[in-house]
């Protein structure tokens, strides 16, 4: 009771000090990886760099403590921080405080779902999600993943579309225009760095090398080269009419979101009362809300391009301050500082007296040093409703990435695997990590390999690493100021890298060819809805489910003769000769309401095709299962055989079908002395009877009526 409250128990059992060190330097190891990637897969997920710490000091400690796998490292990982941030889009602008909020309410929301599925021993729903809907949807994720990281890579801000491809066209032609090349060519460096150090030197860290050369470079060369100034230093009486304009506009957004949230109360409250009046006035009201926010929202992206796409010269004055110009309005004989500026503008609206201008390149910039607040997230029903969805496909989709690597390490190490102990641990790690300010997190392959090749003993090793984190929390946080975000966007690119597989593709399809149709559709689905990436995967499991369900409901079902090796094989796929009077039928798949037909229908096309057949035996080994509409479907079969002038046998019938047919007495019907065990059997004694007065000749069965004989 003990050990399965509390599985790390069973880590101590020979544990020694050499072990100690083993995990503590695996740790570690892991650590130095986990801290620049989880800021990377934060940004990914529309959240500040710094919630990529918080989400790796609580997680990957008790997912280790309360999980089954000793070398599985859990933290934030690029797939479910791409799902986070496709989630969260429509109902809060990513970073803002309303979003981070809603980041730790789907934690939470997903711990308990796994947690649920693991003390209910379900962890097999994860099957649901089939490994061609999977294949089809991580390639798709890849893509996404990589071209969403284009912007930070070229430098250059762009307003998200309905659909990725649009905003990546989007990047595309700011990119033409206005890269920043600091930004790009450091990112380039990074990823270099990373590749190289890959190919010569796997057990190096390489993502933490890229970040310390970098860091170090962007420190030394002043990479970033921001300043606040006045508006008024700003001297283009446009760009002022603009700002105010923008300014103004967000305003207008605010008061009436603030308006929105008020009449959305009243439809509710006029709902419940069923007043049909009340509900058409507050309907009304809501629409020309709507109508009035878009028409804002629509002014706020025009300023916002606008005030993006103009570069600003700066020349210096007496006093030591900068004055800015539009690049088009510098005086002619002025003289400038040598660098192009761009005026920094988000979604809100702009201080005045503090318009942030950029002469540089993006950085991490400020992290709070230490940990964050522990406390529950605020809930909200109806935030709860929209995010549930989302919240179990996260769920399922993250632990079947985690169980996957599990499963791969324990083929190497030899360990015994639980896979709902593994969603327990999963759970836990969400449901408390939440609590610490984590987003949704997930088993990594990337730092799982690690910290096997580091040689990791047991979970200790990933308690190192949130002590790691926690440490770097509290004292280190100034040293990833000027960390370049265009290096974290290299980071993430170069860690999805591993996601494509294209082999997939060509693996599910020559196995079965629907299997690799549903994959591709899966892929191309998810690329088009990007960033509604739930209605890519939602269309595969549609798809995969069809497709079981049709194969339930036509089963196979051949006509047996004997082949050169003696065996009895399928007539038609390997072009086999008929005995004319006994017919031998295979049915493969239990017999339930949604088939019983089906077999019905078969048996009568046989009879048509064979006017001299005598008998048929059915063979049942296929059968597994049957349920009252199939035995109710056999009973009246025998009959419509029998009335027929045909015979009825069955061979190999199952214990449990047995035990279903029992129950109703059809073995009574049939004739216990037409029930057979074997197929072998069954033709020996039907075959004599079948065959009296009969001018057939070389009767392909019987050979296997003489080995049966001998």
């Amino acid at each position: 009771m003990i050990t399965t409250l509390f599985p790390f128990i069973k880590w101590f059992r020979g544990y020694s000090l050499s072990h100690f060190k083993t995990d503590a330097i695996a740790g570690l190891t892991v650590a130095l990886v986990l801290i620049p990637q989880s800021m990377a897969y934060a940004q990914l997920a529309g959240l500040p760099a710094y919630y990529g710490l918080y989400a790796s000091f609580l997680p990957p400690m008790l997912a280790a403590l309360f999980g089954s796998s000793r070398q599985l490292a859990t933290g934030p990982v690029a797939v479910v921080s791409l799902m986070t941030s496709a989630c969260l889009e429509p109902l809060a602008t990513a970073g803002s405080e309303g979003y981070i909020t809603y980041a730790v309410m789907l934690a939470l929301m997903v711990g308990l779902f796994q947690l649920s599925l693991g003390i209910l021993r379900l962890g097999l729903v994860v099957n649901f999600l089939s490994h061609p809907v999977v294949n089809g949807f991580t390639n798709a994720a890849a893509i996404i993943i990589a071209t969403s990281q284009l912007s930070k890579m070229f430098g250059v801000d762009v307003d998200s579309a309905t659909h990725h491809y649009e905003t990546i066209w989007r990047v595309i032609q700011e990119a033409m225009h206005y890269t920043h090349w600091p930004t790009l060519l450091m990112g380039v460096f990074a990823f270099a760095i990373m590749y190289t150090l890959k190919s010569v030197a796997p057990r190096i860290p390489n993502v933490l090398v890229a970040v310390v050369i970098t860091t170090l470079i962007s420190w030394l060369i002043g990479f970033q080269h921001d300043q606040s100034v006045d508006l008024g230093k700003i001297n283009s009486a446009k760009i002022q009419e603009t700002v105010t304009q923008f300014n103004e506009a967000n305003q207008q957004i605010s008061l009436l979101s603030k308006e929105r949230t008020q009449v959305s109360e009243d439809l509710t409250k006029a709902g419940q009362q069923h007043d049909a009046i009340a509900l058409l006035d507050a309907q009304h009201h809501m629409d020309l809300i709507n109508a009035k926010m878009q028409r804002y929202k629509n002014q706020t992206q025009d300023a916002r391009e606008s005030l993006r796409h103009q570069i600003f010269l700066a020349v210096p004055q007496g006093d030591g301050n900068l004055l800015f110009f539009p690049e088009e309005e510098v005086p002619a004989n002025a003289q400038t500082d040598g660098r192009k500026w761009h005026l920094k503008v988000g979604n809100k609206a702009l201080s005045k007296d503090r318009i942030v201008m950029m002469g540089g390149g993006a950085v991490v910039g400020n992290i709070p040093k230490g940990l964050p607040a522990f406390s529950f997230p605020k809930f909200s029903l109806s935030v709860i409703g929209h995010l549930f969805p989302f919240a179990a496909i996260i769920s399922l989709l993250g632990f079947m990435e985690a169980i996957s690597i599990a499963k791969a390490m324990a083929a190497k190490t030899g360990q015994r695997l639980d896979p709902n102990q593994e969603l327990i641990g999963q759970g836990v790690a969400n449901i408390f990590g939440a609590l610490g300010k984590s987003y949704p997190t997930s088993g990594s392959f990337s730092r799982s390999a690690v910290n096997l090749q580091a040689g990791a003993m047991t979970g200790l090793s990933s308690v190192f690493t949130s002590l790691t984190v926690v440490i770097a929390l509290m004292f280190f946080t100034p040293l990833l100021y000027h960390l370049p975000q265009s290096v974290l966007a290299a980071v993430i690119m170069m860690a999805v890298i591993g996601l494509l597989n294209v082999s997939g593709f060509i693996h599910a399809w020559h196995a079965k060819w629907y299997d690799g149709l549903i994959s591709i559709i899966s892929f191309v689905a998810t690329l088009a809805f990007a960033p509604h990436l739930d209605k890519g995967i939602m269309i595969g499991v549609v798809l995969s489910l069809m497709v079981f369900l049709y194969k339930s409901m036509r089963p196979t079902v051949v006509s047996l003769a004997r082949a050169d090796d003696q065996a009895l094989r399928c007539v038609s796929t390997h072009g086999l000769k008929e005995c004319e009077h006994v017919a031998m039928v295979r049915f493969d798949g239990p017999l339930f309401f949604a088939n019983s037909s089906y077999l019905e229908d078969k048996m009568m096309e046989i009879m048509r095709a064979k006017p001299g057949l005598r008998h048929i035996i059915l063979v049942s080994n296929g059968i597994n299962d049957i349920d009252a509409s199939g035995e109710e479907t056999l009973s009246l079969l025998v009959d419509r055989v029998r009335s027929a002038g045909v015979d009825f046998s069955m061979s190999g019938v199952n214990e449990a079908v047995m035990s279903v047919l029992e129950r109703t007495h059809l073995p009574e019907k049939i004739g216990p002395d037409h029930i057979f065990p074997t197929m072998e059997k069954a033709i020996s004694v039907v075959h004599p009877e079948s065959h009296r007065a009969s001018r057939e000749e070389a009767c392909p069965l019987l050979t296997v009526c003489r080995l049966v004989e001998n």
